[in-house]
C-alpha cells in the first residue's frame, strides 16, 4: 500500500494570504492539466498537437491525443493507479511520454520525471522515497535495456507494483499498449493539488525532488506564452529530454500545447538530426542549452538545410557567456531570447522588445510582476543595485519547499518563504539579472575570488577556442587553484597552455584571475539535459 499524501508536510504549501492575492490577480486560474488538454481538444480537434518524427513518423490532433490520454488513464485505473499515487517516468522524447503524463494528470496520480540516463541508484532511490506504485520505460534507448533495469529495481522498492514498457518486447513486464481500455468518468485533481514531482537541479548527493500544483505550473507556462509569443501557429522542437523542467515549460512542450501549439519530439539535439527536423516540420522555435548552442551556432554555416522558419531560439539551463550569445544570431538567422531559472519555479526572460545588449548581457526579468526578487551578501543583508550577492525568491509559482525534505527546507528557504537558489547575480537599475555563476563554483584563490564565468567568456573570445570550462581545484597553500578545460575549434592550429594564459592576461584583468592550469580536452562531461558537469570536472582535476 503506497504511503498517504499529507498536505503540508510532504510539500509544504503556500501561506494562505499568499494563495488568495496569486488568485485574486489572476495567476492561478483555477485549471488542471486533464481539463486544458480536454478543452484544446473541444476548441480544435482536427489541429495537430504531437509530432513524433522517428520513422514511422506519428501524429496526434489534439482530439486524437486527449482520446489516448482517456484510455490510457483509464487502463490505469483498472491496474488499481490512483490518485495521489506516485508513477517513475523514464522515457526519451517519444509520443508516449505525453500520453502517460496526461493520462496521470488526468487521474490526478503524480509522474515522477527521471532522465532516460538514470540507472539503478538513481531510480531505484526515487521508487522506493516516492512509494511509486509503477515505473515507465522503452524496451531500449541508447543501447541500454531498461527491462533489465527495472526487473532489478522491482526488487529493491516493495511498493512497486508495475512496470509498463513502450515497445513490442516488454519481458516480464507490461507492453504500454496493453493498457488502455474502454474511457470511464474518473475522479480527477483539483487545481491546487500537486500535479508532478520534478528532480531538483543539485549536483551534489541526491536529488530532493520538487512539488509543483497545477494552479502554480500552468500559470508559469501561460506566462512564458506571453513573453515569448507562444501561439497556435507555434511549431516547438523538443531537442532536450522533455522530462525537464527546461524544455517542458520554457515555453517548452507543455506552453505549447496550451497555446493550441505544436510538438515536435527530436530524437536526438545534434544538428544533423535537429536541423532536418527544422526543415521539414517547419520549425519555428526551440530551446537550447549553452554547449548545444555552440555546436549549432558553428554547424549552421555548413548545414543545406533550411532553417528560415525558424523565428526564436531560447538558450537557458546555465549561463551562456556573452561572446556566444554575440554569434547565435548571425549564424542562425533568428531571434535569440535567454532564459534563466529553476526548477523551483523563478523563471526570468529578456524580452522581443529588449535592445540586442540586453539579449546578450542580461539573463532577463522574471515572468510575473509578483515575483519577488532579493539579492543579498553572506549575512543575507540585500546588496545594491549593481552588486553582486546571492539570489532569493518567493513567488507565485516558486514552491515553498522540497517533497519531505524537512532539513533541506530549513537551509534552503528563509522563515520569510525566500528560496535561496544557489546563484550569485547583480540586478541591473531596469530590473534585469546577469548571472556571475553557482555559489558553489566561485574560486576561492588565497582569499581572491574568481567569478569563473568571468574567465571563460573572455576565452570564448580567442578564435581558436570552441568552448571553456573554468574550476576551482584544491592547492595546498592557496586553498584552490583555476583550471581552464578547453575544447579547441575543429580547424584550429594547435595551442599550448602559455598561449590561453598570455590571452586571458593582456584582456588587462587582475593577475589572479589569469588561469592557474589549462587543459585540452575533446569534450565535457554532461548532466542528463546537456549542461557542463564542473562537478564531474572537479572530481577528475583533484584525481590527476
Amino acid at each position: 500500500m503506497t504511503s498517504p499524501l499529507t498536505p503540508g508536510v510532504d510539500a509544504p504549501t503556500w501561506p494562505a494570504e499568499y494563495a488568495e492575492r496569486y488568485r485574486a490577480a489572476g495567476y492561478w486560474r483555477g485549471e488542471t492539466f486533464g481539463g486544458v488538454l480536454r478543452e484544446r481538444a473541444a476548441s480544435h480537434p482536427d489541429r495537430i498537437a504531437l509530432v513524433d518524427p522517428a520513422p514511422p513518423r506519428r501524429t496526434w490532433t489534439y482530439r486524437q491525443l486527449d482520446d489516448q490520454v482517456d484510455r490510457l488513464a483509464a487502463g490505469f485505473v483498472a491496474r488499481g493507479i490512483r490518485k495521489g499515487d506516485r508513477v517513475v517516468v523514464q522515457l526519451p522524447n517519444v509520443g508516449e511520454f505525453v500520453e502517460v503524463v496526461f493520462a496521470l494528470f488526468r487521474i490526478g496520480a503524480l509522474p515522477v520525471y527521471a532522465l532516460p540516463a538514470h540507472r539503478e541508484s538513481e531510480i531505484a532511490y526515487f521508487c522506493s522515497f516516492t512509494d511509486a506504485v509503477a515505473y515507465v520505460i522503452p524496451e531500449r534507448h541508447a543501447g541500454f535495456d531498461h527491462r533489465a533495469l527495472a526487473s532489478k529495481v522491482r526488487a529493491e522498492a516493495p511498493s512497486l507494483k508495475h512496470v509498463f514498457v513502450v515497445g513490442d518486447d516488454p519481458g516480464e513486464h507490461t507492453a504500454l499498449s496493453e493498457v488502455p481500455s474502454e474511457p470511464a468518468e474518473l475522479d480527477g485533481p483539483e487545481p491546487h493539488q500537486l500535479a508532478f514531482l520534478q528532480l531538483s537541479g543539485g549536483t551534489t548527493g541526491r536529488p530532493k525532488l520538487i512539488p509543483r500544483t497545477h494552479d502554480d505550473y500552468l500559470y508559469s507556462l501561460w506566462g512564458s506564452n506571453e513573453i515569448c509569443g507562444v501561439d497556435a501557429d507555434t511549431r516547438f522542437l523538443v531537442v532536450l529530454p522533455a522530462a525537464h523542467n527546461y524544455p517542458m515549460s520554457s515555453p517548452g512542450w507543455l506552453g505549447v500545447l496550451y497555446a493550441g501549439g505544436t510538438v515536435v519530439l527530436a530524437p536526438a539535439p545534434d544538428p544533423d538530426t535537429a536541423f532536418p527536423l527544422v526543415a521539414s516540420e517547419r520549425i519555428t522555435m526551440t530551446g537550447l542549452v549553452p554547449p548545444l548552442a555552440l555546436v549549432w551556432t558553428d554547424s549552421a554555416a555548413g548545414t543545406a538545410h533550411d532553417l528560415s522558419t525558424l523565428e526564436l531560439v531560447l538558450v537557458g539551463g546555465a549561463k551562456y557567456s556573452e561572446q556566444a550569445a554575440r554569434r547565435l544570431e548571425p549564424a542562425l538567422g533568428c531571434r535569440l531570447m535567454q532564459v534563466f531559472g529553476m526548477a523551483e519555479g523563478l523563471v526570468n526572460y529578456t524580452r522581443l522588445d529588449d535592445d540586442p545588449e540586453t539579449v546578450v548581457a542580461t539573463q532577463g526579468l522574471p515572468i510575473s510582476p509578483d515575483d519577488e526578487v532579493r539579492v543579498v551578501d553572506d549575512a543575507d543583508q540585500d546588496v545594491p543595485d549593481g552588486g553582486f550577492g546571492h539570489l532569493l525568491t518567493r513567488g507565485p509559482y516558486t514552491i515553498r519547499g522540497y517533497w519531505r525534505a524537512p532539513e533541506h527546507n530549513a537551509r534552503s528557504f528563509t522563515a520569510g518563504g525566500f528560496y535561496r537558489t544557489g546563484d550569485i547575480v547583480r540586478r541591473t537599475p531596469t530590473g534585469h539579472l546577469v548571472v556571475e555563476g553557482r555559489a558553489k563554483d566561485q574560486i576561492n584563490r588565497g582569499g581572491e575570488k574568481i567569478a569563473p564565468e568571468e574567465i571563460e567568456n573572455i576565452l570564448l573570445a580567442h578564435p581558436a577556442v570552441h568552448d571553456v570550462s573554468v574550476v576551482g581545484v584544491p592547492d595546498e597553500y592557496l586553498g584552490e587553484r583555476s583550471l581552464a578545460y578547453v575544447i579547441l575549434r575543429a580547424d584550429a592550429e594547435p595551442l599550448r597552455p602559455v598561449a590561453v594564459k598570455r590571452f586571458v592576461r593582456e584582456r588587462g584583468v587582475a593577475a589572479y584571475k589569469v588561469p592557474d592550469l589549462v587543459e585540452f580536452v575533446d569534450a565535457f562531461p554532461q548532466t542528463g539535459i546537456g549542461k557542463i558537469s564542473k562537478k564531474h570536472q572537479r572530481s577528475a582535476a583533484e584525481q590527476h
